[in-house]
């Protein structure tokens, strides 16, 4: 690691994120089929509470993550919050 102020190369510039709500017992199945796709999105659960997650992904990709949470909406009651 360098001075503080530098990034490390290894390092994306920035990720992309989602946050959306879906039913609780929805979230395990749903980070299954998210997460079966290779490389694409990672999901942590914000808010445990509320039900909310957050998908994080690289901005090159957000067509892409858009798509599969667009084809996976009605089944898993998704609601996008930001």
């Amino acid at each position: 690691m360098g001075q503080l102020g530098e990034t490390d190369p290894c390092e994306p510039d920035a990720m992309a994120t989602m946050l959306i709500h879906i039913r609780p017992e929805l979230i395990v199945v749903f980070k299954s089929i998210v997460e079966a796709y290779d490389n694409l999105a990672t999901l942590r659960t914000e808010d445990p509470g509320r039900h909310l997650l957050r998908l994080y992904f690289a901005p090159e990709t957000a067509a892409e993550v858009e798509a599969v949470i667009a084809s996976l909406t009605a089944e898993f009651s998704i609601e996008r919050i930001a």
